[in-house]
């Protein structure tokens, strides 16, 4: 790693004429950003909906790692949003979704993670509004899809492979038509659409057995970015 360029006098992205001219760093009030590391949880942020005896608890992990243990009945499942909705992707202003998730099994599971609509069964039928990666029982495609008012605006199946091993999922929306998709820092494609969904949104994740075996999902991090 190279050296860091120094600024002493600190570095901002606004005019010297506005409120936040002067400070030393760039304006904290130029986005809304959540962001969980998951060095500390706490369960009263989070809304969680299960099907079965799940726990969701810190487990042991470099960076902070979230596990929730799903019980042991097919179709038992989990599903945890940020209490309220909070993200709306809106004509002019850019947004991002980061995920870094893992799975105890990479075929006879379902999960979820994205922005979607506050929804206690988004595994079993498809929220209504929201942009989400997803993975369905008997398969090992990671698709990823659109929603609005309770249709698919669009969804492209099988960009990459679901395996046991960590993966990096990220969506940017340009705030225009386009929506680019992103597995482990790979653009693999973009869904070009002004049907995008406008109704506020939520961090959401979720998993779900697709046998009679409990299965984990493990959550390095999450979050979500919207321009102001």
């Amino acid at each position: 790693m190279g050296t860091p360029t120094r600024f002493p006098s600190g570095l901002t992205n606004v005019g010297s004429n506005q409120p936040m001219g002067q400070l030393l760093i760039p304006d904290p009030t130029s986005v809304h950003m959540f962001f969980d590391d998951f060095d500390i949880y706490t369960a009263g942020d989070w809304a969680v909906t299960q099907v079965g005896v799940a726990t969701q608890v810190l487990t042991d992990g470099d960076g902070g790692q979230l596990l929730v243990t799903n019980a042991a009945a097919d179709d038992d499942s989990s599903c945890q949003q940020l209490v309220k909705e909070s993200f709306t992707l809106e004509a002019g202003k850019k947004a991002w979704f980061t995920a870094r998730i893992k799975c105890s099994a990479a075929t006879h599971v379902d999960w979820l993670a994205g922005l979607h609509v506050t929804d206690t069964t988004p595994i079993a039928s498809a929220p209504s509004d929201g942009v989400y990666f997803r993975k369905d029982d008997e398969d090992t495609n990671i698709d990823i899809t659109v929603m609005k008012a309770s249709a698919v605006v669009a969804e492209v199946a099988g960009i990459a492979v679901a395996t046991t091993d960590f993966v990096r999922l990220e969506f940017y929306f340009d705030g225009v038509d386009t929506i680019e998709y992103f597995v482990d820092k790979v653009k693999l494609g973009s869904i070009e659409t002004t049907n995008f969904p406008t109704t506020e949104l939520n961090v959401s994740f979720a998993v779900q057995n697709g046998e009679a075996v409990a299965k984990t999902l493990t959550v390095d991090w999450i979050g979500a970015i919207k321009e102001r």
